[in-house]
């Protein structure tokens, strides 16, 4: 009777452990899916840049220096290859396209062609589709990591060598700054 009783606790712990491993791997595999729709989005961003700047180069021949910022950010975004490298390389692109955008500002005749405007309503498509698979992902790395960390999944964690994953975070410069308002 005690046999029996040994091994029914056994098989529950044994299912238990189980639950709990695929409840992992399933997370887990959320993740990297959510990973592949970010990548999905910024390979669609960086196919979009090319053109847009080809765009702009005939109207803009005074701004090569804009040209190459916006060149190299979209050369080190399309090398990164972990999380916290395409997090630094995306905010530098981001940074450069914004420039980039305020320099279109001085040319009326550029912010007019039919081209350029169709490339910038669809970078800004891009723009939202990113910033939506990159929020859906950090939900995703959120519920993984959160699991890996509880007790007692963190001893399942433990045994079979998950690790959390990384946030995908792109940090823009005074992003984070209070905005000053001041009155005349």
């Amino acid at each position: 009777m005690g046999f029996l009783i040994l091994l029914g606790v056994l098989l529950v712990l044994g299912i238990w452990i189980v639950s709990m491993y695929n409840g992992l791997v399933k997370l887990r595999n959320q993740v990297k899916n959510a990973w592949a729709q970010i990548d999905v989005q910024l390979k669609r961003r960086h196919d979009l840049i090319p053109n847009l700047v080809e765009t702009a180069r005939g109207y803009m021949k005074h701004e090569r220096e804009t040209f190459e910022s916006i060149t190299k950010a979209r050369s080190q975004a399309v090398e990164a290859n972990t999380v916290a490298e395409k997090s630094k390389a995306e905010g530098q692109l981001n940074q450069a396209l914004s420039r980039f955008m305020l320099v279109v500002e001085n040319y009326p005749d550029l912010k007019a062609n039919q081209n350029f405007l169709a490339l910038q309503e669809e970078l800004t498509s891009t723009e939202n589709k990113v910033s939506f698979a990159r929020q859906f992902y950090n939900d995703q790395v959120l519920q993984f990591n959160t699991r890996i960390e509880s007790v007692p999944t963190n001893i399942i964690a433990g045994m079979f060598g998950f690790k959390q994953s990384e946030f995908f975070e792109i940090e823009i410069a005074g992003e984070r700054d209070v905005p000053k308002v001041k009155f005349a």
